[in-house]
């Protein structure tokens, strides 16, 4: 369908599915380190399966991380930094965020309500902004799609952003979501496994077939 999209392939667990994930073409492999999460595994864990990633794919995912946590991510040699964080998020909390591992590599995940306006003001501390569907009990992982009118409208009114769409997407309705949300880079979870954590190879294979067309 369209090479130019980037896949992440979230929530690894195990050495296969890494090395199935890398070898249909993810862009970047993320690793849970939030201890609720039931993907979530420890930090030596993400460390070991991380290490069979290239240099620059490499995604450490957690939740409204403190500053010593995040450094010691940067330190053990991961290229992003996924953080989820509920609104609002204080200031001084996201300029320490931004100064530990650089705009550039500091992906944020806000936890936006359909009522809530988009915080403009979080722009001024990352490149890239991961929106996943909202739930007022549980931080992302849902396995249900958001408002990928609202995704559409976000990413053409701040075209210097990279925008992530997340959020129950599957190979079978990746395509609709790309088309009705304009996505160029998209985060898959749930959506290709049997439980959580363990990636069906069936299902990833089939997502690069609808994403990618190959």
């Amino acid at each position: 369908m369209n090479q130019a999209v980037d896949i992440k392939i979230c929530g690894m667990t195990r050495e296969e599915d890494v090395e199935l994930a890398l070898s249909l073409g993810a862009n970047f492999l993320g690793f849970i380190v939030y201890p609720q999460s039931p993907r979530g595994i420890t930090l030596e864990r993400a460390v070991a399966l991380a290490a069979r990633v290239p240099a620059g794919q490499r995604v450490i995912v957690d939740v409204e991380t403190a500053a010593d946590d995040l450094l010691r991510y940067r330190d053990a040699g991961f290229d992003r930094f996924q953080i989820h964080a509920s609104l609002p998020i204080a200031e001084a909390q996201l300029a320490r965020w931004s100064e530990i591992v650089w705009r550039d590599r500091l992906w944020l995940a806000p936890r936006v309500a359909p009522a809530d306006v988009f915080p403009e003001s979080l722009l001024q501390y990352t490149d890239t902004v991961l929106l996943d569907t909202y739930s007022s009990n549980q931080v992302g992982g849902t396995g249900h799609t958001g408002d990928f009118a609202r995704f559409a409208s976000l990413k053409q009114q701040f075209e210097d952003t990279q925008w992530i769409l997340a959020g129950g997407l599957s190979p079978s309705n990746v395509s609709d979501a790309l088309v009705r949300s304009t996505a160029s880079r998209i985060d898959v979870n749930s959506g290709v496994e049997t439980a959580a954590g363990i990636k069906d190879p069936e299902k990833l294979r089939e997502l690069f077939r609808v994403v990618r067309g190959a």
